[in-house]
C-alpha cells in the first residue's frame, strides 16, 4: 500500500494550494499593516503601593503601630515575595511586591484580595489614623506628556486652560488615565500675629471656631407645601477672600474685623508639595495615558489631532510643549526595527541566489515571504504587536526558517541531476527528510522554552521571542512540505545537466579531504575538539554578565537626592541651578523637564518610579542624538560631582526591561537602628575601595534635629492645658491649621490660620505662645512645657519588616556590574563573617534581578532536555544515536567565547536565550546527518562510505543555512540589545556548524567502531 505523501497531495491538489498561497500572503500583508507598534513589549508591574496617614505620630510610632500591622498582615498573602516600607513621622508608604513567578493574568486578583486583607484590620489601628489608600495601577504608563507655559497670566488662569484641555483629550477614542503634573493649590491665609492676639486677650482657636461655624453647610430642613416641596437655604458661606476681609467677630462681647486682627491673602499652598518646569520655565504638564491593548499609532494620531484643536483656541502666551511622545517614538523603533529586518531577508535571499542559482534560489525567494506572511497572520489572531523582541525573533527565525526550504529544493535539484522526473523530484523531500527535518525544526522550538515557560517579569518581556520563533519555524516546515514543492515543480527546468558522483569542485575536494583526515584521525580529532571545549569553558570565566543593557533612547535621567531634611525650596534652587549653568542653550539638548518634590511619571513602561519627598527631583533631558547624549553624560557627572559635594545627584540612561536602578546594591537589615547605621557605614567603605565604582550611597542614614517640647504635666493640668492643646496650637502657629474650604468653581480653596512670617520661624515665638487656661486666662507655653533640641531619623526604610539599609553605587566605567559584584565578593564575605547577630547582608540590583530571572529558566531547562530526548528518541529510536546527536550541542559554546571575548561583549540574560536556542539548532542539523547515515546504511552503503557520503551531501545545506543564519544577523548585531546575543549565535552557528561536519562523522566512526576501506 503507498504511504501516504503530504507533497505528492499538494501537486495533486494544485489549484487548492495556489488559492491558500495566495490567501496567505494578502492575509499576512493585511496583518502586517494592522498589528499593532511598540517599542518594547509589556510586561506587568508586579508592585502596589498602600499609604496611610497618621498626622502627629512620630516615626516610630508610626513603623509600630501601622506600618508594621500592615506587614505583617500582608505576610500571609501567598503570592507575596517581600514588602517596602517608606514610614515618615505621620504617614508611611508601603510597596507590595509580588513573587516574580506569578503570572500576570493573576495580579489584579491579588490587588483585590490585598484591599480586603487590610480592609480586616481597619478596626486595628489607631484612633487618628487616616487610610489606608490604594494605588493598584502603579505601573499605568503616560506615553504622552504636554508642558503648558504661560508668560504672563496667573498660575491658576494657567490651570484653568489645562483642566479645561483635560476635558476635551478624555473625549479621545482609547484615551486612558489623564494627570496634571505641577498644578499648584489655591489657599487663602489668615495671618496672625500671636503677640498682638496675646495683648488683646484674643485666642486664635476660638477666632478659627467661629469661622468655621459661619461656613458650614448643614441641612436647614425642607417644607411641604401642598403639592410642592420648598428647600430652605441659609446664607452665610464664604465665597472669596473679600467676604472674609468684611467679617465681623463677636468675641469676649467684643466685636472685632477679622481684617484688624489677620491679615488675609490669597496664594498657593505654602510649601508647594511638588513643582514642574519645561526648559526652565514653570508650567502644569499634562499627562496621557492610554487603554491597554489600544494601537498606539492610531491613538497618537488621534490625540496629536485633538491638541493641535486645544492649542489653536488657546490665547496668545500660551504655550504648549510636547515633553514625550511614545507614539513617535515607537514609529521611529519600529521603522528601524523593520529595516533591520528587511536587511536581514534580503541577505538571505542573496546567500540563497549566491548557492542555489537563479531558478532554485527563486523558490527559496518565495517561500521566505510565505512563511513570514503566515507568521504575520498568526500573529495578528495572538495579538502580538511588532516591538523590538517580537521583530528581533523574526531576525533570528529567518536564518533557520529557511533551512527547511533550501533542504527542499537541495533535495529536488538532487534528484533532478540523477535524472528524475520533476514531479517525483519534488516529492522526494517528503520521503527521504520531511520527518528528520519536522524533527529538527520541533527540537529548535523546544529549545526556546525556557522563555515560553518564564514567568518573571524578564521572561514576560522576552515570551513573544518564543512565540513567533515557534509559530515561523513550524509554519516553515509546513511551506517546505506542502508549498515548496509546487513552486518548484513551477519554477524549476524539467531537467537538469547530470554530473558524474566523482565529481567535486574544489571546495567539496577540499572538504572531502579534511573529513577524510578527521575520520582517519578520529580519535585526534575527539581530544582536540574536547580539549578547545573546556578550553572554551576556562575562557567563559572572561565573558561579562550582563541582565539588560541600557536603553538605545536618548533621555538622561538626573535623580537628585538631598539630605532627609532639606526643604523643596533648596530642592528647586540646586536643580534650578543645573538647569541655568548646563542645560540652558546646549545645543546638544531638544528640551528638558524638571520634576521638583517627586519623581517623573512612568513615561514609558521600563521607568522607574520614585516616591514623592520633598528632598527628590529628577530631570529628564532629551538629547539630540545617541552621540549627543554620550557627549552630554560625562560632563554633567563632572559638574554635579564638583558643584554639589552634599547632594546624590545620580546621571543615568533609561532601562531596557525591568527597571533596576542603581547597578550595584547591598542591603543591610537588622533591628538596631544605630547597629544598622554603624555597619552600613563599614559596608559603604569596602565598597568604596573598588575602582569600578563611583558614588556610593545610602538610601537612608542620617538622622535630622527636631524641637522636643517636654510638656510639664501636673502643672499643665492644673493650669487647664493638655497636650493636645499645645500640638494644635503649635500646629497652627507653624505649619498652619485648615480652617474651611471656600468653593470656587471647580476648585475647594483651604482657608488657612497660621503665624506671621516672622514669627512662624522663632523659638522665642513657640516659647511666648499664650494658650487658653481654665476660667478663660492665658497660659505662656513656656509655663507649663521646656524646649529642647534633640534628633530623629526623618524616615525609616523596611523590607519583609526589617529596617534595611541599601547601599548603593554606579559603575565608574564599561565593567558590567556581575564583574564588579565577584570583585568584591572576598571583601564582602570577610565583612559579613564579622556581623553581629541580628544584622544580615543581601545582594540586590543587578545581580540579584539577573539572577530572579534565570533562576526560572534553570528550573525549566530539564523540561526543555525532557522534550528534546523524547522528540529524538521517536525520530531515531536508538540510544548510541541519541548520544552522537546530543554531543555536538555543548560545544557551540566553543563559538560562543571565540565571538563574545574578541568583540568584548556581555553574556547578558538575552545572550543566555541565544545559547539555549542554539542547543536546538544544532542538535537539528545533527539528527537530520544521523538520519542520512542511517538510510544510506539501511540501502546497503558500507558504513564508512555512509559516513562520508551522507556528511558531503548534507556539508551544502548545512553550510547555506549556517551562511544565511550567520550574516542574516548581522543587521541586530549593531542593536545594543541584539548585540550580544547576536555575536553569541553568529559564533555557535559557525563553529557548531564545523563541529557537525568535522567531529560528528569522527565521533560517528569511533562509537560504533567502523574501519576505514582497506583495514580490517
Amino acid at each position: 500500500m503507498k504511504k501516504f505523501n503530504l507533497s505528492d497531495w499538494a501537486l495533486e491538489h494544485r489549484s487548492l494550494i495556489w488559492y491558500f498561497m495566495l490567501l496567505f500572503m494578502v492575509a499576512g500583508v493585511m496583518s502586517y499593516v494592522d498589528l499593532g507598534r511598540e517599542e518594547d513589549p509589556s510586561f506587568t508591574i508586579k508592585t502596589m503601593t498602600i499609604s496611610a496617614n497618621w498626622p502627629g505620630a512620630s516615626v516610630e510610632d508610626t513603623t509600630t503601630q501601622v506600618t508594621e500591622r500592615i506587614e505583617r498582615k500582608l505576610e500571609e498573602l501567598d503570592t507575596l515575595d517581600y514588602t517596602r516600607s517608606m514610614t515618615k513621622p505621620g504617614s508611611t508608604l508601603i510597596f507590595v511586591n509580588l513573587k516574580p513567578t506569578t503570572r500576570g493574568k493573576v495580579v489584579a486578583d491579588t490587588w483585590v484580595k490585598v484591599r480586603n486583607m487590610i480592609a480586616d484590620i481597619q478596626k486595628d489601628f489607631p484612633s487618628g489614623v487616616v487610610g489606608p489608600f490604594f494605588n493598584d495601577r502603579f505601573g499605568d504608563v503616560f506615553g504622552n506628556i504636554y508642558a503648558f507655559t504661560a508668560e504672563d497670566l496667573p498660575h491658576r488662569q494657567l490651570r484653568d486652560y489645562v483642566e479645561e484641555a483635560r476635558t476635551r483629550v478624555l473625549t479621545v477614542e482609547n484615551v486612558g488615565k489623564v494627570d496634571l503634573i505641577g498644578a499648584q493649590n489655591e489657599a487663602i491665609y489668615l495671618e496672625f500675629s500671636t503677640r498682638e492676639l496675646a495683648a488683646m486677650g484674643l485666642d486664635q482657636q476660638t477666632v478659627l471656631a467661629t469661622l468655621q461655624a459661619q461656613n458650614a453647610i448643614t441641612p436647614s430642613g425642607v417644607i411641604q407645601a401642598g403639592a410642592e416641596r420648598i428647600n430652605i437655604r441659609v446664607s452665610g458661606q464664604f465665597n472669596s477672600e473679600e467676604d472674609l476681609k468684611a467679617v465681623n467677630l463677636r468675641i469676649n462681647n467684643r466685636f472685632f474685623r477679622l481684617s484688624d486682627i489677620a491679615r488675609i491673602t490669597r496664594g498657593y499652598t505654602d510649601p508647594p508639595s511638588e513643582l514642574f518646569r519645561f526648559n526652565g520655565k514653570p508650567a502644569i504638564a499634562l499627562a496621557i495615558g492610554m487603554k491597554q491593548g489600544a494601537n498606539l499609532l492610531t491613538f497618537g494620531e488621534h490625540l496629536k489631532a485633538e491638541m493641535q484643536s486645544i492649542e489653536s483656541d488657546l490665547p496668545v502666551g500660551v504655550g504648549v510643549h510636547l515633553v514625550s511622545d511614545q507614539p513617535h517614538v515607537v514609529e521611529e523603533a519600529v521603522s528601524g526595527f523593520t529595516r533591520a529586518l528587511f536587511e536581514a531577508v534580503v541577505i538571505v535571499l542573496v546567500v540563497s541566489f549566491v548557492s542555489l542559482g537563479l531558478r532554485a534560489g527563486f523558490v527559496v525567494a518565495l517561500a521566505v515571504p510565505l512563511t513570514l506572511g503566515i507568521t504575520f497572520l498568526v500573529m495578528a489572531l495572538l495579538d502580538i504587536s511588532l516591538q523590538r523582541i517580537s521583530l528581533g525573533a523574526l531576525i533570528i527565525a529567518l536564518g533557520l526558517l529557511v533551512d527547511d526550504a533550501m533542504i527542499a529544493v537541495e533535495m529536488m535539484v538532487a534528484r533532478l541531476e540523477k535524472g528524475d522526473p520533476l514531479e517525483r523530484a519534488a516529492t522526494h523531500v517528503y520521503t527521504s527528510t520531511a520527518f528528520p527535518m519536522l524533527t529538527g525544526t520541533l527540537v529548535t522550538v523546544a529549545g526556546f522554552i525556557p522563555i515560553g515557560l518564564n514567568s518573571s517579569q524578564a521572561g514576560e518581556f522576552t515570551f513573544t521571542l518564543f512565540v513567533v520563533l515557534a509559530v515561523s519555524l513550524l509554519t516553515s516546515w509546513v511551506v517546505a512540505v506542502v508549498f515548496t514543492p509546487l513552486l518548484g515543480v513551477t519554477i524549476l527546468p524539467k531537467a537538469m545537466k547530470q554530473h558524474a558522483p566523482e565529481h567535486k569542485g574544489r571546495v567539496g575536494s577540499a572538504f572531502s579531504a579534511l573529513l577524510d583526515l578527521a575520520m582517519r584521525f578520529r580519535y585526534t580529532t575527539i581530544a582536540i575538539t574536547v580539549a578547545t571545549f573546556f578550553l572554551a569553558l576556562f575562557g567563559m570565566g572572561f565573558v561579562q554578565q550582563q541582565f539588560f543593557p541600557s536603553s538605545d533612547r536618548v533621555e538622561l535621567i538626573v535623580d537628585w537626592t538631598l539630605p532627609h531634611n532639606a526643604s523643596i525650596a533648596d530642592t528647586s534652587a540646586q536643580m534650578g541651578r543645573l538647569e541655568k549653568e548646563m542645560l540652558d542653550g546646549n545645543p546638544d539638548i531638544e528640551h528638558y523637564s524638571s520634576y521638583i518634590g517627586m519623581g517623573a511619571v512612568r513615561f514609558v513602561l521600563a521607568f522607574d518610579v520614585q516616591p514623592p519627598e520633598p528632598s527628590f527631583g529628577q530631570t529628564i533631558i532629551v538629547t539630540k542624538s545617541l552621540e549627543a547624549r554620550d557627549r552630554l553624560r560625562p560632563k554633567i557627572r563632572a559638574y554635579l560631582r564638583d558643584t554639589f559635594p552634599g547632594t546624590d545627584a545620580f546621571v543615568k540612561l533609561l532601562d531596557i526591561g525591568p527597571p533596576v536602578g542603581r547597578p550595584v546594591q547591598y542591603r543591610l537589615s537588622g533591628r538596631d537602628i544605630e547597629s544598622l547605621r554603624k555597619h552600613a557605614q563599614d559596608l559603604a567603605a569596602v565598597m568604596a575601595e573598588n575602582p569600578h565604582l563611583s558614588d556610593v550611597v545610602f538610601d537612608w542614614m542620617e538622622p535630622v534635629r527636631v524641637v522636643r517640647v517636654d510638656v510639664l504635666q501636673d502643672k499643665a493640668r492644673l493650669l487647664g492645658v493638655s497636650s493636645k492643646d499645645i500640638a494644635t496650637a503649635l500646629n497652627g502657629i507653624v505649619g498652619g491649621q485648615t480652617i474651611t474650604q471656600i468653593k470656587d468653581d471647580i476648585y475647594l480653596i483651604n482657608v488657612m490660620g497660621r503665624a506671621r512670617a516672622d514669627e512662624r520661624s522663632s523659638i522665642d515665638t513657640l516659647q511666648n505662645l499664650q494658650l487658653p487656661g481654665s476660667g478663660g486666662n492665658a497660659v505662656p507655653l513656656s509655663a507649663v512645657a521646656n524646649f529642647r533640641f534633640d534628633v530623629e531619623q526623618p524616615v525609616i526604610w523596611r523590607r519583609s519588616r526589617l529596617p534595611t539599609i541599601t547601599v548603593k553605587a554606579g559603575i565608574a566605567d564599561a565593567t558590567q556590574p556581575d564583574t564588579v559584584v565577584k570583585q568584591l565578593s572576598p571583601a564582602i564575605s570577610a565583612f559579613e563573617a564579622k556581623l553581629p547577630s541580628g544584622l544580615k547582608l543581601e545582594t540586590g540590583g543587578t545581580v540579584e534581578s539577573s539572577a530572579e530571572s534565570q533562576a526560572p529558566i534553570a528550573a525549566v531547562v530539564p523540561l526543555m532536555l525532557l522534550v528534546m530526548t523524547t522528540i529524538l528518541m521517536i525520530q531515531l529510536q536508538s540510544f548510541s544515536r541519541l548520544f552522537l546527536v546530543f554531543a555536538v550541542a555543548p560545544l557551540a559554546v566553543i563559538g560562543v567565547v571565540a565571538a563574545l571575548l574578541p568583540a568584548n561583549a556581555p553574556l547578558g540574560f538575552v545572550a543566555i536565550l541565544g545559547v539555549l536556542a542554539l542547543i536546538g539548532i544544532l542538535i537539528r542539523n545533527s539528527v537530520i546527518l544521523v538520519v542520512q547515515i542511517e538510510d544510506l546504511r539501511k540501502e546497503g552503503m558500507e558504513a564508512w562510505a555512509a559516513v562520508k557520503e551522507a556528511t558531503e551531501h548534507r556539508m551544502r545545506p548545512i553550510m547555506l543555512t549556517a551562511a544565511a543564519a550567520s550574516l542574516g544577523l548581522i543587521p541586530i548585531s549593531r542593536e545594543v540589545f541584539w548585540g550580544p546575543m547576536a555575536y553569541a549565535m553568529m559564533g555557535g552557528i559557525i563553529i557548531g556548524t564545523a563541529l557537525t561536519l568535522i567531529f560528528l562523522p569522527a565521533l560517528y566512526v569511533a562509537w560504533f567502531r567502523i574501519p576505514r576501506p582497506g583495514k580490517g
